[in-house]
């Protein structure tokens, strides 16, 4: 064994073996403490918990007694229940909607008394229920929840009697749990004329029990002396019944405290009893939780013993250390540039041969974010110049295509179909004259070869016809301007077939799980194989085997090109045109573009 082993053995041994018995004295005495006061102090904040509690379900239950003084109230549930015994619903409904209104009006005033009080129900004899939500909904399960209350209220004289936690499903469509004080409601001649049930949100004992739990790190449950859950810290056990529990059969005292193990935790637990309710509240603390402030000695101890042994240890490494900080620090900044991150500064605070090293490393980094941003900026003006030319070349031929159908109609139509054209040709022209960099919706789109479909029909009556099928979650979906009416062009002035009296258009989208389709189909002339490669071909910028001085085809491929082009670049290689035809029966085409989530990103 080396010379520093053997002293940093006998170190250990001198220092650690004292400080390990006073830390062991000192733990246990110190854990002894902290049970007995967390004991103390859990009991007295139970009881204090359970007053404050006691005292909200008395508020609940003189709020249930307003009825009893509100002759206002009475009187609309007499006329509720004179109006539902002798079945006027048909022949006065404007005095239902009355009583209805002064009912629920009073609800509203009984649930600003008290905070906490989410919902206030009211019934007539007839179970016909006015109700007014505060803050946490109205309960969809009304009529059920009335029944069940009547079965317990049922045999009363009027007064309060406490529900347990119910489960219910809200109109906000979640999921509550409340209990609930019901009351009778007399009149003065002491008949029943009907119910009143306050629900209390058990919200109104979450912050007290929250605040418990978070000083003894343990966990805090309330049922009543039937064993059912009022409310619990995980809310796991909410409206079930744990009477058969073996801490709940155990904690049959009062108040008091025992040691129970569950799953294989040891947990201490303390419980105590409601004088006016009978409910119990009990906290589980597990035993591990109150010993883990003790650990503070015995962290102390270990401190001081390891910077006794770091003190002697301190000066043998301290010089290595120095020397080979500076490394460690560029080989981390150094990953950092590797991972793309060329922001880095390597602080030099020496001349030495690491300082001139760092120097070297500062001037590389600069250099090669330099030299990406060159690159970047070339890429990116590259793309810009492609764009520019890719719209130079769609605007005039459009332009061309429109103020002939124009002029055609001007000379054999001396009347309004003229300036309707021109209307039309107004519309079409300012919104393909902006930026064709700004993203427009496909309801836009539709739009606009709506308008060119109709100023076509001006040029050869009747003659086209464009059905659009887009459902309506794609309307807004955002896109590049002006990439159908190139396709629905093409469609029409390359594929139209003469034989037939009407040529069909149609238009449609649907989204996949990676991205949103939009396809123009027509029944037009269609295409053979060998056009339809050549087509392909050339949309992908590649020069057809057959040479690429056939007129006709390359004017026929130059609005696809262009829209295809147009979409890789703005949105990547995975994305662009297809095309499908056969002879006699039409061509497809269709856009495959990101889908809205990958838009979003």
């Amino acid at each position: 064994m080396r010379m520093e082993r053997k002293l940093l053995l006998v170190f250990l041994l001198l220092i650690t073996l004292p400080l390990t018995f006073i830390g062991a004295v000192s733990y246990r005495n110190y854990a002894h403490s902290i049970e007995r006061n967390t004991i103390a102090y859990s009991t007295t904040t139970l009881g204090n918990m359970m007053d404050s509690l006691d005292d909200y379900i008395d508020d609940m239950s003189r709020i249930s007694s307003v009825p009893a003084y509100q002759d206002e109230i009475k009187s609309n549930l007499i006329a509720s229940n004179k109006y539902h015994r002798q079945h006027l619903q048909n022949e006065n409904f404007d005095l239902l909607l009355t009583i209805q209104r002064g009912i629920e009006g009073n609800i509203a005033f009984i649930n600003n008394i008290k905070r906490g009080a989410t919902s206030v129900y009211i019934f007539d004899q007839y179970g016909n229920g006015y109700f007014s939500a505060k803050s946490g909904g109205i309960r969809m399960n009304v009529k059920e929840s009335y029944q069940a209350w009547m079965e317990k209220a049922g045999h009363s004289s009027g007064e309060a009697l406490l529900i347990s936690t119910q489960k219910y499903t809200s109109n906000l469509k979640s999921t509550r749990y409340a209990f609930t004080v019901v009351r009778k409601i007399i009149d003065s001649s002491l008949h029943d004329i009907g119910l009143i049930a306050v629900d209390a949100n058990i919200s109104v004992i979450e912050d007290q029990i929250a605040k418990l739990d978070k000083v003894t790190h343990g966990k805090s449950f309330i049922y009543d002396a039937q064993g059912n859950v009022i409310y619990d810290s995980d809310k796991k056990l909410l409206a079930t019944n744990i009477g058969d529990r073996p801490m709940v059969r155990q904690a049959s005292g009062e108040e008091g405290s025992f040691y129970m193990t569950e799953d294989g935790v040891k947990k201490l637990n303390i419980y105590t009893t409601s004088a006016n309710t009978k409910w119990k509240v009990m906290t589980s603390i597990p035993v591990k939780e109150l010993t883990r402030n003790t650990a503070v000695i015995r962290n102390v101890t270990w401190i001081l013993t390891f910077l006794t042994i770091g003190i002697a240890l301190l000066i043998s490494i301290f010089f290595s250390f120095a020397l080979t900080k500076p490394l460690r620090k560029m080989m981390r900044l150094m990953k950092r540039v590797q991972e793309g991150d060329f922001s880095v500064q390597f602080q030099v605070k020496r001349r030495d041969e690491i300082g001139q090293l760092g120097n070297q490393f500062n001037r590389m980094i600069v250099r090669i974010d330099d030299l990406i941003q060159d690159i970047y900026g070339m890429e990116t003006k590259k793309k810009e110049a492609e764009l520019h030319a890719l719209q130079s070349q769609i605007n005039p031929h459009f332009m061309y295509n429109t103020l002939e159908s124009i002029r055609m109609a001007a000379e054999l139509n001396d009347d309004t179909d003229a300036a309707d054209m021109l209307a039309i040709l107004g519309k079409l022209l300012r919104y393909s004259i902006s930026d064709l960099n700004e993203k427009v919706t496909l309801g836009s789109e539709i739009n606009h070869i709506r308008y060119y479909v109709e100023l076509l029909n001006y040029r050869y009556p009747e003659r086209f016809e464009l059905t659009v099928d887009v459902p309506e979650a794609l309307v807004d979906y955002e896109l590049l301007k002006l990439v159908l009416q190139p396709i629905v062009e093409n469609a029409i002035y390359h594929g139209m077939d003469d034989n037939k009296p009407r040529m069909a258009i149609t238009a449609s989208a649907w989204e996949t799980e990676r991205a949103v389709c939009i396809r123009i189909t027509d029944d037009g002339i269609g295409m053979d194989e060998a056009t339809l490669e050549r087509l392909r071909h050339s949309m992908n910028g590649a020069e057809s085997a057959e040479g690429t001085n056939y007129a006709p085809f390359k004017r026929s491929g130059l609005g696809l090109r262009n829209v295809n082009e147009r979409i890789r670049l703005h949105y990547g290689a995975n994305f662009g045109i297809a095309v499908t035809s056969e002879p006699g029966s039409g061509t497809q085409v269709t856009l495959y573009l990101p889908d809205i989530g990958g838009q979003q990103e």
